[in-house]
């Protein structure tokens, strides 16, 4: 069995909280490592503390027997959206991961899973298993930005292996054991891009302006890896994260507001429908962990399906 991994501060508790109801209603148990920032949630209070190698400040809640939450106290001034190979990597080096541990995913705290757990557990044997984006998805392997990229790993000795023809979305990667060489790529060509290029790790958009070499630079150098790797990687289309229709993987509620602070008619005022991203977030809000009073989720829910109906009828 894996490991399971997530980054969170502030008010994305809530999406924390749905992502761990999702992974239990789909059949993972086992253990999660929830980095964050500032005060654990309010449904996680109860967390006792607990030494493991490595960190400080670990506190675990076990929801029931064979589902662990462990939550570690972070102190880096590095933007989570940077944080994640290094993250995953220490994780895997000081968390007495055992040797029956088959591998780690890392999931944004946004994101809920949709289909059976078993499926992801098969899919890194394939490969390190990776979803396109909707922006920029069809993003041929001689794009020009992949030649803008491509510069930083030549000069660390690296060529193109894969031929991608889109562009991956960081939010989710999973890597069984025999594919660490993957996140060490990611953190070295981070790193590198810090200390040769200026890349301020502290960010999270680097820049407005496509032209420059980073805009989302957590995913641009995940690109850059996925292109030089040569352990075997896994690709899966944008509808794997509801990007488009036709998806049973898992949603992703990029963007802002996030599902848990939309207002449905002030969205719908502006031609904002709720996606099947927020639907999804809100069938899992209450789960194995129960943030919500079960009459705030059938307002929620009955407000969602009010907006829907509107919608038919109105669209800005």
């Amino acid at each position: 069995m894996s490991v399971i991994c997530t980054l969170y501060e502030g008010h994305y508790h809530y999406g924390v909280a749905a992502l761990v109801n999702s992974l239990y209603k789909y059949g993972f148990r086992g253990d999660i490592y929830i980095g964050y920032k500032g005060e654990l949630p309010p449904w996680a209070k109860s967390a006792k503390n607990n030494d493991l190698p490595g960190w400080n400040g670990v506190h675990t809640l076990i929801i029931e027997p064979g589902l662990n939450l462990h939550f570690l106290s972070l102190t880096t001034d590095v933007h989570f959206a940077n944080y994640k190979p290094e993250f995953m990597l220490d994780i895997w080096n000081k968390c007495l991961i055992q040797d029956n541990t088959t591998g780690i995913f890392y999931f944004d705290p946004d994101i809920v899973i949709k289909c059976d757990w078993t499926f992801y557990e098969k899919w890194i044997t394939y490969g390190v298993a990776l979803v396109h984006e909707i922006v920029w998805n069809d993003m041929p392997y001689n794009h020009p930005k992949r030649h803008q990229w491509l510069s930083i790993a030549e000069e660390l000795g690296y060529k193109v292996v894969n031929k991608l023809e889109s562009y991956i979305n960081s939010g989710f990667v999973g890597v069984n054991k025999n594919q660490m060489d993957f996140l060490r790529m990611w953190r070295e060509l981070t790193d590198f891009s810090s200390t040769r290029y200026g890349y301020d790790k502290r960010k999270f958009f680097h820049s407005e302006n496509n032209t420059e070499m980073f805009r989302a630079g957590d995913q641009d150098l995940l690109n850059l890896t996925a292109m030089c790797t040569s352990v075997p990687i896994s690709e899966f289309g944008p509808e794997g994260m509801d990007f488009v229709g036709g998806g049973w993987l898992m949603s992703h509620s990029t963007g802002s507001p996030k599902p848990w602070k939309i207002n449905y008619i002030g969205e719908w005022v502006k031609g904002n429908r709720p996606t099947l991203a927020v639907k999804e977030y809100w069938k899992n809000a209450n789960g194995i962990i129960n943030c919500y009073p079960g009459s705030f989720i059938k307002r929620k829910l009955f407000y969602q399906k009010f907006v829907s109906i509107l919608a038919r009828f109105y669209n800005k």
